[in-house]
């Protein structure tokens, strides 16, 4: 996965910059989502690698229907079939995303709840976390019985974990103890 990484990571920034410097990002964004929802296709996946096919014949799967023949875009995708790196579409589409997200100073934060979060405790927790962070807050929330009650909250390099599960490891650590 790291090896991954590093490889689609300067193509993400390249990307980026090309984007930035042309402010299309919301466009670049799109089209690489697309593109990376195709290469995550069996399909298309199984043709990587295969000598029967052309790189830029496989480049073209993974342009969108009526994207214009000499678009940066498609020359983009086309360098990356002729450098065999177009099974890195998800992780490149991924850090452009990563990418777009702190250049808008918008983070993402993921909540795992056991039971669904309505919309004015969705509103508090957001305007909660804008505070603390000082970003805009992107949230994802996902439900997960395993937490019994309460919330895991994600904010990428902080986890703030505000389970029942967790408090009862705690309190059963503190009584075997």
């Amino acid at each position: 996965m790291s090896s991954t990484l590093t490889i689609a990571r300067p193509y993400a920034r390249a990307a980026f910059e090309y984007a930035v410097a042309h402010q299309a990002t919301a466009e670049w964004s799109g089209k690489l989502a697309f593109a990376a929802e195709a290469s995550a296709d069996p399909r298309a996946a199984a043709l990587f690698g295969d000598p029967r096919v052309e790189p830029r014949t496989l480049a073209s799967l993974f342009v969108a229907a009526g994207e214009v023949a000499d678009s940066p875009f498609k020359h983009f995708v086309e360098l990356l079939a002729d450098n065999r790196r177009l099974r890195e579409l998800p992780e490149i589409a991924a850090l452009f995303e990563q990418l777009k997200r702190d250049a808008e100073n918008v983070l993402k934060v993921r909540v795992r709840s056991a039971v669904p979060l309505d919309d004015a405790e969705t509103a508090r927790l957001v305007a909660a976390l804008k505070r603390r962070f000082s970003s805009d807050i992107e949230l994802e929330r996902t439900l997960d019985p395993s937490v019994l009650g309460g919330a895991v909250i994600d904010a990428g390099e902080q986890v703030i974990d505000g389970s029942l599960k967790s408090r009862l490891a705690k309190l059963e650590s503190a009584l075997t103890q």
